[in-house]
Formats: structure tokens, C-alpha cells, sequence
């Protein structure tokens, strides 16, 4: 199978072996502010690469299977989305790469993809209920059961960074809509709210806003600010997913995830405050699978 995972940021995709085994990955950023045609063309050159590897050395994979930046409908097209991608909304993303490749192809949301390959070789491995929260460009989720996301009537379940957060009262989140969570607490969110606090321009990312809070006993305002407050936000929003869907463990991923101590340790206390019980050590942990979207996806390709 070739499993795919298309974001916002990058297209990955790797030829993935029924037992999770990844060969011959290969990445590519997502041409995001050039549009629908373009982020097509990158998906599809992605995939080209990497079956010709494959057949390169006899492999021959038999589908094709893509996680995908927005809310994917059953027959594969992108039915809503940000504005992260250009003219995303209407691709059919399904369509294009069957008509381009001749595999059978399934396409799901890109964060349900990620849940699918955490629970089935990541931190959710051998559990019956697992709730993702992927925090990087965006903000996303899925609730995974016995090794199944379930994407709810509209194939929307799971997207976290749009339920409203007191936190981020005021703020434009990316749907357009004020006071969403991914507006405060995803990567550029993080970026933007160090900015509004007057912090320094020169600082370009939030990897770099929250290296800021751990690198120093004595951070600047701001950054402790921007990091505190988004990691407040996510905490909480977690702590009441707890409350509402009681899973066995909760996988924080993403590129944000990656933060050092103090932003883990924000997260962790915001959501043992909200929760009803007292929060088991070891329920919320770090995602454990870098490609785990390109697992999932090939893994909803399989079956």
C-alpha cells in the first residue's frame, strides 16, 4: 500500500507493508497558498515517487490510501476545510488520483488517518478507546475504537480546534469564525499571540516561541505569555474530551506536541483541573509515531 499524509505544511507519503513497515518515504511542502491544482500535482508527484521506488525493487502496490487536510465526504472529496489550502474546498481528491494512477484509493481526513496509525502501532496500541489531539498548523482530532475512528454523520467528528475557548475569546481562528481554539492554540496561533503580547518580530515560528519559555529561567513576557495561555487553552479542551468521551488514553501529536517541559506541563495541569476524576498518570501522552497519518492511511487502504 502507499499510505499519504497531506497537511497544510507537507505531503509525506511511503510505501507501508501490511505489517506498518515504511519504505521508501519521501516529502515534499504543500504548495497550500497556490491552490486546488497545484497541492494536487504535489500530492500526485509525491505518489509517483514513491511507486516507482517500490517497482524499482519488485514492489507493486496494490492502493493507494490518502489523509487529507479537511472534512473528506464517503466518496473522497474535500466537502469543507480552512484556509490553510487555497481553494481546497471541492477537490476530489479521490477522483484525481484514481484517474491518474488506476489504483483503488480511500481517502479520509488527515488527522483521522494519524489516530488509525497511533492506535494501531503508536501509543494507542492494544487500547480500546484512544482520543488523538494533533496540535501543529491546526488543531484536529479523532476518537478511535477498537482500531476504528469513527468521523461522525458528516465526517466532521473530531476537529477540536473548532470548539469555542474562553481563552481565545476575540480571536479570528482560521474557519473565520472568533473564539476557536486553533486560532489560540495551534502553531500560528502560538506565533500570533507572542506577537500581540509585543514580542520581538524577528522571532518567525512558535517552535521558536516556546524554545523561548524553555530555554530560560528568565523567558521573555511575551513568550511566556503566548505559551502559557494557548497551553491553558488546549488543556482544558482536553479535559472536558475526557469528561465526554472517557477514552483509555489521550495521544497528543503534531509538531507542537514536540515542545519541551513547560508547555507539557501546562497542558497536563489545565487538563487534570477540568477532568471529573482524578487524572491517571500515563492517560495523556505524547504521540509516539512520526508518520503515523501515513500509517493510518494506508491501513484504512488495506481494509
Amino acid at each position: 500500500m502507499v499510505g499519504v499524509d497531506l497537511g497544510g505544511t507537507k505531503i509525506a507519503g511511503a510505501l507501508v507493508a501490511p505489517d506498518g513497515a515504511l519504505r521508501f518515504r519521501r516529502e515534499t511542502p504543500t504548495p497550500a497558498a497556490a491552490g486546488r491544482d497545484a497541492v494536487l500535482d504535489a500530492c500526485a508527484a509525491t505518489i509517483a515517487q514513491v511507486i516507482e521506488d517500490a517497482r524499482a525493487v519488485g514492489a507493486d502496490p496494490m492502493a493507494i490510501g490518502i489523509g487529507s487536510a479537511g472534512v473528506i465526504d464517503a466518496a473522497g472529496r474535500v466537502v469543507s476545510a480552512t484556509r490553510t489550502i487555497a481553494d481546497w474546498v471541492g477537490a476530489d481528491l479521490r477522483g484525481d488520483v484514481v484517474r491518474r494512477f488506476g489504483l483503488p484509493v480511500a481517502v479520509i481526513n488527515d488527522v483521522h488517518a494519524h489516530g488509525v496509525g497511533e492506535a494501531w502501532l503508536g501509543a494507542g496500541r492494544g487500547r480500546a478507546s484512544m482520543l488523538l489531539v494533533a496540535v501543529g498548523t491546526g488543531i484536529g482530532g479523532a476518537y478511535v475504537v477498537d482500531g476504528n475512528v469513527l468521523p461522525g454523520a458528516h465526517g466532521i467528528a473530531g476537529h477540536l480546534g473548532h470548539v469555542p475557548s474562553a481563552e481565545a475569546a476575540g480571536v479570528t481562528c482560521t474557519c473565520g469564525r472568533d473564539g476557536h481554539l486553533e486560532g489560540l492554540a495551534s502553531g500560528p496561533g502560538i506565533h500570533a499571540a507572542y506577537l500581540r503580547a509585543g514580542g520581538d518580530p524577528a522571532v518567525s515560528s512558535a517552535a521558536q516561541v516556546l524554545a523561548l519559555v524553555d530555554g530560560s529561567s528568565t523567558a521573555p513576557a511575551a513568550a511566556q505569555s503566548a505559551a502559557e495561555l494557548a497551553a491553558t487553552a488546549l488543556g482544558r479542551a482536553i479535559g472536558g474530551c475526557i469528561n465526554t468521551f472517557d477514552p483509555d488514553v489521550v495521544v497528543v501529536g503534531g509538531g507542537v506536541a514536540q515542545a519541551g517541559g513547560r508547555w507539557w506541563d501546562v497542558v497536563l495541569g489545565a487538563a487534570a483541573r477540568e477532568t471529573l476524576l482524578p487524572l491517571d498518570p500515563g492517560m495523556v501522552v505524547r504521540s509516539a509515531l512520526p508518520d503515523a497519518a501515513i500509517l493510518g492511511a494506508a491501513r484504512r487502504a488495506l481494509r
